[in-house]
């Protein structure tokens, strides 16, 4: 009797976690860059139900942004973030503006990173270019380079509010080329390339902060990204109501029996003790 009371709490414990998982990815259907929470019940051992979370990385459908600052991946990867600490972060959620100053940062106040580009649009590694054809391989093959990242920033001079004082506009092409813009869009001039990564297991990656990560010994170290970057778009939600209805109703009877057999052994107990005590 123990046994099954034992199996029957932690099945009630196990499901509810995976209930409010369901709660959750229904809650944020709608919610841009959100990514869906899964749990899978695996086995019985020891009398304990062994539950897996995990987060579903997959894409969510485009939608357009509020201006062409925002920024969509289209395949695998990551946008790489920093905050004052430092500390690289990795997020899909590319809801990202230029302040007042012309630093291009995230809603909430993280650096957006960029590797500065000589005029050719060849990543400057210190005063080494890296050649397209080399950054392009490496992606191919799944590797990681050593490159260092700085904060993106069009500087507007306040005297005639143009980026880095002399470029009219700027443009994120899908390669996640920035560009600076001048005379009409007839000069245009490599900036920044956006910074991107991927990982062997994104699972292993650790949520510090809704659509942030950070690596972890289970991740891996961050290779480097291959999606295609949509200015303009953001990522929604890649939770879907039906699937996760249906869920909520499996749970909702896992629930339900583990309730009773709870219920069964309590009454069963009871009787022990009424027949121990009468005697």
């Amino acid at each position: 009797m123990n046994d099954s009371f034992m199996i029957a709490l932690n099945a009630q414990k196990a499901t509810n976690n995976w209930m409010g998982a369901i709660t959750e990815n229904l809650a944020n259907i709608y919610t841009p860059g959100y990514k869906e929470k899964k749990i899978s019940f695996q086995t019985f051992l020891n009398g304990s139900v062994l539950d897996n979370s995990s987060i579903n990385f997959g894409q969510g459908k485009s939608t357009p942004g509020t201006s062409n600052a925002n920024l969509f991946l289209e395949g695998e990867g990551f946008f790489m973030v920093k905050g004052a600490d430092g500390k690289t972060v990795y997020t899909r959620h590319g809801e990202f503006d230029f302040d007042a100053e012309g630093a291009y940062k995230t809603k909430d106040g993280l650096n957006v990173q960029g590797y500065i580009l000589n005029d050719k649009g060849e990543i400057m590694a210190g005063t080494k270019a890296v050649k397209n054809d080399v950054y392009q391989d490496t992606i191919l093959k799944g590797g990681a380079m050593d490159l260092p990242t700085t904060n993106i920033k069009l500087w507007i001079d306040p005297n005639n509010g143009k980026y880095l004082g002399k470029y009219d506009d700027y443009e994120i092409k899908e390669d996640g080329v920035l560009y600076g813009k001048a005379d009409g869009g007839k000069r245009k001039v490599p900036l920044y390339k956006i910074a991107q990564a991927s990982f062997h297991n994104k699972n292993g990656l650790f949520e510090i902060k809704d659509h942030q990560y950070i690596e972890t010994a289970e991740s891996g170290k961050p290779v480097m990204g291959r999606a295609e970057v949509r200015s303009g778009l953001l990522e929604l939600s890649n939770s879907g109501f039906k699937d996760n209805i249906n869920s909520f109703q499996l749970a909702k009877v896992q629930m339900e029996l583990a309730n009773k057999l709870i219920s069964s052994n309590k009454e069963l107990l009871q009787e022990a003790l009424r027949l121990v005590g009468g005697s």
